[in-house]
């Protein structure tokens, strides 16, 4: 946050100096939930500015935002001239939320309306739906999710109370531990922003009311309540009990899917709302070369497949390895229903067919990711905002999804090494971070020593 906040800084001193300047609007790019309304908000405060956000998802007509001509029955004036109205100024600050999902002439006034005056803000949660024309027009400012010590710290600081105040509960009246709130985070919400964890809390929050009011059946009686049961504490112990079946188990799945498998790799993916952890599967079967790909695959990612097995054929002699010839292949991503492309999976591809070509596991207790090429190169990970490149974001949002799935352990292309500067403090000493540059050094790093005939034979 402290390059968000700079930059956001540096905008508002613009801005200060010079009431005339039209630079590009800002456009705080990130999953949800992880502040950029709030952010927005401050703005407005500190600039002594009326707040106004305009929704933009869900928009399909063009004539929400311009407005209706006077001759369309029910005509009305857009989005725009409608939030000036609201605010009672002419110089409000205008948050165009989701600007993503939105497919000066005002239509309904029929003449001019000067906004030189309005400061725009615009938001969006994947930059890839943005048309490369606006994309161009915006100044985006990647902001990325947050890591568990991060959360419970805004849930101490901001949720709690907020949930507090609105359920009607005095706050020495509720206490939440720290371990509590650390298995909200870990077993109970998956996201990159605290709106879920908010959600537990508030539920947390509900539960205890219900208390208090049971045991409060004289409304003028409330300060003779049974005060031994008074501050109510929420545990690690009875937090479980309060929200029930926590939904999420990743470290089960790693548990399951990463141990004495062939042909079995953890991969990392970045999505709009994160990082996820990410398995790929190979396997083999007697037949004569084909391949067969499952799970929803994109182009992109079904060429690095191609890709992997290629580099593997061609260097299996010198690696003593299987070239896979006489062998009918399979790599599935499971997750069948989730659409998954991007070259970034090559590095775990390539693992998970070294495994079946060697018969040597691949760590379970490791990920990666990166690109590969024919010649053996392990390629940055970066991400084409259609006719804007951007080089930015997607390494902390993966080794964060990582270290939430359970690993430990991951690897990175070499040239992504200056992201990693962007991670908590924190989260880096708990992660071993190895970093590579060629498929050599990667097998290297990621393949078991033994192969699995040596591993069983031991047992």
């Amino acid at each position: 946050m402290e390059d968000v906040k700079k930059r956001v800084l540096e905008y508002l001193a613009v801005r200060k100096l010079s009431d005339s300047v039209t630079g590009p609007i800002l456009c705080f790019a990130g999953p949800p939930g992880i502040g950029k309304t709030s952010i927005a908000k401050a703005i407005a405060q500190s600039l002594g500015r009326n707040f106004e956000r305009i929704s933009l998802g869900g928009i399909r007509d063009e004539s929400d935002i311009r407005g209706h001509r006077r001759t369309y029955v029910a005509a009305m004036c857009g989005r725009i001239i409608q939030a000036l109205k609201h605010a009672g100024s002419n110089n409000p600050l205008i948050l165009l939320d989701e600007v993503d999902k939105l497919v000066r002439f005002e239509s309904y006034l029929n003449l001019p309306f000067d906004l030189s005056k309005v400061l725009f803000i615009a938001t969006a949660n994947d930059l890839t739906k943005i048309e490369g024309p606006l994309a161009d027009r915006l100044e985006i400012i990647e902001m990325t999710g947050y890591s568990t010590n991060e959360k419970i710290a805004i849930a101490e600081g901001h949720l709690i109370p907020r949930q507090l105040l609105q359920h009607g509960i005095c706050p020495d009246h509720l206490q939440i531990q720290r371990d509590a709130l650390r298995i909200m985070v870990e077993d109970y919400t998956r996201e990159s922003g605290v709106r879920q964890l908010e959600r537990m809390i508030a539920a947390t929050c509900r539960f205890v009311a219900l208390r208090i009011a049971e045991a409060t059946k004289d409304e003028n009686d409330f300060d003779s309540m049974i005060s031994s049961e008074l501050p109510i504490v929420v545990s690690a112990e009875n937090c479980r009990k309060i929200l029930g079946k926590e939904p999420f188990t990743a470290v089960d799945l790693v548990e399951q899917m990463g141990k004495f498998r062939l042909g079995t790799c953890f991969g990392m993916a970045w999505t709009p709302f994160g990082g996820e952890l990410m398995v790929i599967e190979a396997n083999r079967c007697s037949g004569k070369g084909k391949i067969m790909m499952t799970g929803k695959l994109g182009d992109v990612l079904r060429e690095s497949v191609d890709v992997a097995r290629t580099w593997i054929r061609a260097n299996a002699t010198r690696l003593r390895a299987d070239n896979l010839d006489d062998a009918d292949l399979h790599v599935h991503l499971p997750s069948g229903a989730v659409g998954k492309d991007g070259p970034s999976a090559g590095c775990a591809l390539v693992a998970a067919l070294f495994s079946l070509a060697s018969n040597r596991l691949v760590r379970s207790d490791t990920a990666v990711t990166g690109e590969i090429s024919l010649t053996g190169h392990v390629l940055p990970w970066s991400r084409s905002l259609k006719d804007v490149f951007l080089q930015v974001g997607g390494i902390k949002e993966k080794v964060l999804g990582a270290h939430r799935s359970g690993l430990r352990r991951v690897i990175l292309p070499t040239a992504n090494r200056n992201d990693v500067d962007h991670i908590e403090k924190s989260i880096k000493d708990e992660m071993d971070i190895q970093f590579t540059s060629d498929i050599d050094d990667l097998l290297q790093k990621i393949m078991e020593k033994e192969t699995v005939s040596n591993i069983l034979s031991k047992l």
